[in-house]
C-alpha cells in the first residue's frame, strides 16, 4: 500500500521551502474552486530559464498546468498580456484560469503532451513527410493569422525589435560563445570583421516590414492539438502555442525563419524552400508587405522571392548566433551543459549561410578561428 504524496510532494518539487509555502497558500483556494488534487502535482516541463511547469489533476479527470516563475522580475504578467493578444486573434494559447504576477504563479489550460518536435522527429525517423507537411502548413497558417491580426491590437503592447535590440542579442554570442566557451579574445582585425557582420545583419532586419513576432516560433514551442470545439466543423487544426511572452514587433521573416531553421530539428533545403514559398505567397495575399492605394503590394520583398529568401537566411543567421551565445551561457553560468550539444547544428547553419553570400565572408573567418576542423571536414544538418 502506498501513501498519497503530501501537497508539493513533501517539498520534493521545491528547493525553497518559503516558496513552497507561498505556493500552497496560493493554490489552496484554487484547488477548491477548480476541483484540483494538489497531491498529484508533478513536473510537466521546464525551459531554458528558471521558469518551470507542473501538471495537476482535477477531480473531473482533466489536467491543468501550473507555471512557477521565481525570477525577479517574473514574466507572468507579460505571459497573460501577450496571451490575451494572441487569443484575441484566434490562436490557440493556454486559457488562463488564475495568476499571481507578484509571486510568479499561474494556473492555465493543459494543451497536452504531444509536442510538434517529438512528432516531427518521429516522422523524420520513419521517412514519412506527410505529417511534417501537414503540421508545418498548420503552423504557417497560425503564424500568418497572428501577423495579420495583431498589428491593430499591439500598439503599446509589443516592444520594437530594433537596432539596439539586435546588437544586444549578438553581443551574447561574443560574451558567451567566443569568450566564455572558446576562450578567445579577438584582435583588432577580427573585431572589425565582427562589426561589419553586425551592421549587415542589423541593416537586413531594418529593411523588412515589421509584424508581430513571437520571437521563439519553433517546433519545441508548438503543440499538436485538435481543432477547437465549436459550431464551425470546418475549423482548421491549429497548433497550441507556448512561450510567447517575449513577443515584439519585428522583421517579417523572423518567425518563419525560426520555424524552418530550428534549434532542435533540421530539414533539407528543398523542404525549407517549399514551406518558405507557401508562407511568402500567404503573406502577400494577407497584405503583410504593405499595400499601396491600388491594392498592389509595393515592397521589394513581395516582388522577388529570391530577395525574400536572402533576407530570411540573414535573419535566421542573427537568431542562430544569439542562440549559440545563449546555449553557452546556459552551460557556463546556469549549470545546464546539455544545451551545447546542439552547437554543431548551429555551426552548420552559420557556415552554410556565410559560405553562400560573399558579404558574410568575414563571419566565416571568425567561425573558422573558433572551429577550424569543422570547416575542413564539412557539416551535416541531420
Amino acid at each position: 500500500m502506498t501513501t498519497a504524496p503530501t501537497p508539493h510532494a513533501a517539498l520534493a518539487l521545491w528547493t525553497d521551502a518559503d516558496r513552497a509555502d507561498r505556493f500552497d497558500q496560493w493554490l489552496a483556494p484554487l484547488a477548491v474552486r477548480h476541483g484540483l488534487r494538489p497531491e498529484t502535482l508533478a513536473p510537466a516541463s521546464s525551459d531554458a530559464g528558471f521558469r518551470r511547469y507542473l501538471r495537476v489533476q482535477a477531480a473531473d479527470g482533466r489536467t491543468l498546468i501550473v507555471m512557477d516563475d521565481p525570477a525577479q522580475p517574473n514574466q507572468v504578467a507579460r505571459f497573460v498580456e501577450v496571451g490575451t493578444l494572441m487569443s484575441g486573434c484566434g490562436l490557440h494559447v493556454p486559457a488562463m484560469l488564475a495568476h499571481d504576477a507578484i509571486s510568479g504563479f499561474a494556473l492555465m489550460e493543459d494543451l497536452g503532451a504531444q509536442l510538434y518536435l517529438d512528432t516531427l522527429q518521429r516522422a523524420q525517423r520513419d521517412g514519412d513527410m506527410t505529417v511534417p507537411k501537414a503540421l508545418m502548413r498548420d503552423a504557417t497558417t497560425a503564424l500568418l493569422r497572428w501577423q495579420g491580426c495583431a498589428p491593430a491590437r499591439a500598439d503599446g503592447v509589443l516592444p520594437l525589435f530594433d537596432d539596439a535590440f539586435v546588437r544586444r542579442e549578438l553581443q551574447i554570442f561574443v560574451d558567451w560563445c567566443v569568450q566564455a566557451h572558446h576562450g578567445k579574445q579577438w584582435n583588432d582585425k577580427q573585431r572589425g570583421w565582427w562589426d561589419r557582420t553586425v551592421a549587415l545583419l542589423s541593416d537586413n532586419i531594418a529593411a523588412q516590414p515589421r509584424v508581430p513576432m513571437h520571437r521563439d516560433y519553433m517546433v519545441r514551442n508548438l503543440m499538436v492539438c485538435p481543432p477547437p470545439a465549436g459550431p464551425d466543423d470546418s475549423a482548421l487544426p491549429t497548433p497550441g502555442i507556448l512561450d510567447f511572452q517575449d513577443a515584439v514587433m519585428g522583421p517579417i521573416t523572423y518567425d518563419i525563419a525560426s520555424l524552418l531553421r530550428d534549434a532542435f530539428i533540421s530539414w533539407d533545403e528543398s523542404e525549407e524552400l517549399d514551406w518558405a514559398v507557401r508562407y511568402w505567397e500567404g503573406a502577400k495575399r494577407a497584405g503583410l508587405f504593405g499595400m499601396d492605394p491600388n491594392g498592389e503590394d509595393p515592397h521589394e520583398m513581395a516582388l522577388d522571392f529570391g530577395l525574400f529568401w536572402r533576407r530570411l537566411e540573414w535573419t535566421a543567421l542573427q537568431r542562430q548566433l544569439k542562440i549559440m551565445g545563449i546555449f553557452c551561457r546556459l552551460k557556463h553560468r546556469d549549470g545546464k551543459p546539455h544545451y551545447v550539444e546542439d552547437l554543431p547544428r548551429f555551426y552548420a547553419y552559420v557556415v552554410k549561410t556565410a559560405t553562400r553570400y560573399v558579404e558574410l565572408a568575414p563571419l566565416l573567418r571568425l567561425i573558422e578561428d573558433l572551429q577550424p576542423q569543422l570547416l575542413q571536414t564539412g557539416f551535416t544538418l541531420r
